[in-house]
């Protein structure tokens, strides 16, 4: 029996008329368990020797990614972007960063 099979049979045990429940805990925060960790790092390429923050490992949407960037940007009122699972924040704000990201409830480190 193969790793496709053991899923069908898995799905058809379900019970009918429950939902699965998605990544986010009681308190509207995204579950530690199920979200890996984020990585915090500074870049310095192509950005004529700016730096630029940016958090990766994201698997969540891209707007829900988008409103992280946008209350990260506002927090720390500077500029930025996300795209591709990934958020740039303009400027060197590891620390911030991960302190914000903590809050939040993700777990990150700074690499």
């Amino acid at each position: 029996m193969d790793w496709k099979s053991s899923l069908e049979a898995l799905k058809d045990s379900l019970p009918e008329g429950e939902e699965v429940t998605g990544n986010v805990d009681d308190a509207g925060k995204p579950s530690s368990q199920t979200q890996p960790r984020l990585d915090v790092l500074l870049d310095r390429k192509g950005r004529k020797g700016k730096d630029a923050t940016i958090v990766a490992g994201f698997t969540l949407p891209d707007d829900e990614v988008a409103s992280i960037a946008a209350m990260l940007k506002q927090r720390l009122g500077c500029g930025g972007s996300s795209r591709g699972g990934e958020i740039l924040i303009q400027g060197d704000k590891r620390r911030q960063v991960l302190d914000l990201l903590l809050a939040q409830g993700f777990k990150a480190r700074i690499i």
